[in-house]
């Protein structure tokens, strides 16, 4: 069976995963979920200097001292610049990266530049001179797309259950040592297979690191592990045994 390094996107911890790592657990695999340092649990260690970084050391801290070899090392959403960055550090570690509605972004490029200039312009007027990144509302009547899926029991757990980000974690920029690639498989929910096709094939810098990778489409909101937990699991039960 496979060993899971589980690690979350924006404002969640460790427990978003709970259904899902429950699910793998049962079919026999070793699953390990995170939460980076001040998220959830942890919200009492945010500081203006946590960033990218700090979040890759966390990864690669579990790996090392759980001594785990031949990890899928899951990451969704704003989850992905660590793992890339963490897969990086100790590729001989890690059998495969798994990108959940994220992706390899490109050397110098962080979260935050995926945004469009005027939701950045946005963000940095709310954020002032503060260092974390507030989550959002969590409004399906806005966000419907993202949203989808998500009944009112679970919308209300991630409302309740969603801290602030370190602000860093968006901001840095992605650093590759350039040593030995990783295999990587992405989950899409949000984009059709065959946009991310085509953007691959286009050298789309979102999408561009996941030629020759496994592409797998689940469709639902943009928390699928979350929305549809026991899909998810099936998704990445199948990646370990392909």
């Amino acid at each position: 069976m496979a060993t899971f390094v589980l690690v979350p996107g924006f404002w969640l911890g460790g427990w978003a995963w709970r259904a899902v790592t429950a699910e793998l657990r049962g079919r026999g695999h070793e699953v390990h979920p995170v939460t980076l340092t001040g998220v959830a649990e942890r919200a009492h260690l945010a500081g203006p200097e946590v960033g990218l970084e700090t979040h890759t050391a966390d990864i690669v801290r579990l790996i090392e001292v759980e001594e785990l070899h031949d990890v899928l090392l899951v990451g969704h959403s704003g989850g992905g610049l660590p793992v890339a960055q963490a897969a990086d550090r100790v590729p001989e570690r890690v059998a495969r990266v798994v990108y959940v509605e994220s992706g390899p972004l490109p050397d110098g490029m962080s979260q935050f530049d995926s945004n469009p200039p005027e939701e950045r312009s946005r963000l940095r007027a709310q954020i002032g001179d503060g260092h974390l990144l507030p989550p959002p509302a969590f409004d399906p009547a806005a966000d419907p797309e993202n949203l989808a899926g998500l009944d009112p029991a679970t919308l209300a757990l991630l409302r309740r259950r969603a801290t602030a980000h370190p602000l860093r974690a968006a901001t840095d920029p992605l650093r590759r040592t350039g040593g030995r690639a990783v295999p990587t498989a992405l989950v899409a929910s949000t984009i059709p297979l065959e946009v991310v096709e085509d953007m691959i094939a286009q050298g789309h810098p979102f999408f561009a690191g996941l030629a020759g990778g496994r592409l797998h489409a689940l469709p639902t909101g943009h928390w699928p592990m979350l929305s549809e937990p026991t899909a998810l699991a099936d998704v990445l039960d199948r990646i370990a045994r392909d």
